[in-house]
């Protein structure tokens, strides 16, 4: 089991329900592959770099999680199909040291 951290830019546009849904699906992904959650902190709203789809801001949620080497491979395809409206950004990140 590795420690990972996943980065998420959800659409500054949608309500809080939706977004809540959007953060809820891709936690789903996590436990499927057997993965285990830790502390999320809460969203930040922040000022994208650059415009992405029409979006000039965004809430990033940083999700750290504990999973098995293939589980990020397999989160990222799962993630990579939901609503590109939704989700602007997606990265998976190793955070435990080598």
């Amino acid at each position: 089991m590795h420690n990972y951290e996943l980065a998420l830019v959800i659409s500054a546009k949608l309500d809080d329900e939706t977004r809540a849904k959007v953060v809820e699906k891709a936690t789903g992904y996590i436990t499927r592959y057997n993965g285990t959650i830790g502390e999320t902190p809460e969203a930040e709203k922040r000022r994208l770099a650059y415009e992405i789809n029409y979006n000039r801001e965004g809430y990033y949620y940083f999700i750290p999680f504990e999973a098995d080497p293939t589980a990020p491979a397999e989160i990222e395809r799962h993630i990579r199909i939901m609503d590109k409206n939704n989700v602007l950004r997606y990265l998976i990140v190793r955070t435990d040291e080598q």
